[in-house]
């Protein structure tokens, strides 16, 4: 008679595996943007309510419907952060005379640090505080920076997971601000 003892190691073994596959494909950031914008898609910018980094007053990212918004999300200790900020500036200064902007959101970071880094690196763009992580949640943010375009009528056309560069806004940023 076969003992029923390797049966139930076999089971728990299969028990274990299982809830180790679960544990690591449900804690990860949601792609759901990145898979609508692959499928051609351009899905509605998700309710961003946040506060001014500077002034503390509410802000969201609704408040800028009808705008090009390219949409940062940065924290003052990344590195790469710290070397996209002069290009972030350039587009802004180029994006507000035709009817767009920048929108920084820096998350999870220290205040006095963030504002630190905006002084440092001259930022003039409007800056939001997501000090708890509900920004980057509802975005899917796993690293920094990631940036998402947002047209006028509040649907995002492109993100971008990691930094960007002039040729990633011309393609994707410059359109919108042409098209009226």
């Amino acid at each position: 008679m076969v003992s029923p003892l390797p049966l139930a190691v076999g089971l728990v073994v299969i028990a274990l595996v299982a809830l180790l596959v679960y544990g690591v494909t449900s804690s990860g950031p949601s792609r759901t943007l990145d898979s609508q914008l692959a499928r051609g898609q351009t899905p509605a910018a998700p309710d961003l309510a946040l506060t001014a980094l500077d002034s503390g007053k509410p802000r969201a990212l609704a408040d800028y419907k009808g705008k090009v918004v390219l949409l940062n999300v940065w924290a003052s200790w990344c590195e790469p952060c710290k070397r996209e900020s002069p290009l972030l500036e350039r587009w802004h200064q180029r994006m507000k005379g035709q009817g767009g902007l920048v929108l920084g959101v820096d998350t999870l970071d220290i205040k006095d640090d963030a504002l630190g880094f905006i002084s440092k690196y001259n930022l003039t763009y409007p800056q939001l505080n997501d000090r708890e992580g509900t920004a980057i949640k509802k975005l899917g943010t796993a690293q920094y920076p990631e940036s998402f375009v947002v047209d006028r009528s509040g649907r995002i056309t492109a993100l971008q997971r990691g930094p960007i560069d002039e040729a990633w806004l011309r393609r994707h940023v410059a359109p919108l601000l042409t098209a009226s």
